[in-house]
């Protein structure tokens, strides 16, 4: 999925300070969702939790939307025209609908529930993303993991799993990437990284084993979740920060689905903007214009972002760039 607005937020991710010695940090840390349509009259309307003014990253992840349950009678509710990535990987994650997927290393792939497509982006890959009308709704997450210094400029790839589950008590946990409850997805993945689907009855609980070098993120869909004690609400994300060994989560006020996602922190300064991760602002610039000139002024010319094949409708422009340098900031 790409980010559609058409005035970006400029985001660069800076190592944050260590906490004052006697400051207590917050068992969880709540993120509210910031609404955005995707597209026109009749736009996507997702919830971003990821990335915000306070926090980029948890773990390599930098990017959260969910979306629906959104009603799918017509083909393309879903409609993402080709659109460029660099330095990153993006991972789809449906619970409802169908996606088709395309990109210009000449992959096509439908996604459904339980299955993870992952795309690689390296130093550069275009995509398009349509849903279907295999189902009467479409509903799931999209997100994106900012690829270490040392990978980003891979050739792109892409990879499609069926995630495998396990179960710990009345809990059902689908691991999509990483490995969890010795459930491991073959993915691939730069830095230490998990992803997975949770699901627990009413009035259920359950208590999970964690790294202590990984910060965690809960997604949550439409029920709210109690996490560590806290309670999450509904579309919100909530963070555990480095030092847990254990997640408790909580299904009070009805059966619950959340997304689970985790890794250790990325000590890496990133420049995120539109579609691209990067290092520096002449880098995203020179990604946009090279976007610009080789796909959008020439649709079929193949250079660094190649070409999706059988997507009917042009490429999607850029948007334009701040009138200001892209800079780091303080979080906070």
């Amino acid at each position: 999925m790409s980010n559609l607005e058409r005035d970006p937020q400029e985001l660069v991710s800076v190592l944050e300070a260590e906490p004052e010695p006697d400051a207590v940090a917050p068992a969880v840390e709540l993120l509210a969702p910031r609404e955005v349509p995707l597209g026109g009259p009749r736009a996507l309307l997702v919830r971003r939790t990821l990335p915000q003014r306070k926090r980029s990253l948890v773990g390599a992840w930098c990017f959260v939307d969910s979306y629906g349950p959104t009603p799918a009678p017509r083909h393309g509710v879903m409609d993402t025209p080709p659109h460029p990535h660099t330095g990153l990987q993006t991972v789809s994650w449906l619970y409802e609908g169908q996606i088709e997927h395309r990109d210009s290393t000449g992959a096509h792939q439908l996604i459904d529930p339980g299955a993870v497509n992952l795309m690689t982006a390296g130093r550069g890959i275009q995509h398009s993303e349509v849903s279907t009308t295999a189902a009467a709704n479409l509903h799931g997450v999209q997100l994106w993991t900012a690829l270490p210094d040392a990978a980003r400029g891979v050739a792109p790839f892409f990879e499609h799993h069926v995630a495998d589950v396990a179960t710990v008590g009345e809990a059902t946990l689908r691991v999509f990437v990483g490995s969890w409850l010795g459930v491991t997805s073959p993915v691939t993945a730069y830095t230490p990284l998990v992803a997975a689907e949770l699901t627990l009855p009413e009035g259920a609980s359950v208590e999970l084993p964690a790294d202590a070098v990984f910060e965690y993120g809960l997604v949550v869909d439409h029920v709210p979740a109690r996490l560590q004690g806290v309670d999450v609400p509904a579309h919100h994300l909530g963070v555990v920060p480095v030092g847990a060994d254990a997640l408790r989560i909580e299904a009070p006020v009805g059966a619950l689905r959340v997304l689970l996602i985790g890794g250790t922190p990325l000590d890496e300064p990133i420049v995120m903007w539109w579609n691209f991760v990067g290092r520096s602002h002449d880098e995203i610039v020179a990604a946009r214009e090279q976007w610009q000139h080789e796909v959008i002024a020439d649709a079929d010319r193949r250079g660094r972002f190649g070409h999706v094949d059988g997507y009917e409708g042009a490429p999607l422009p850029a948007p334009e760039l701040p009138n200001v340098r892209l800079r780091a900031r303080e979080q906070g």
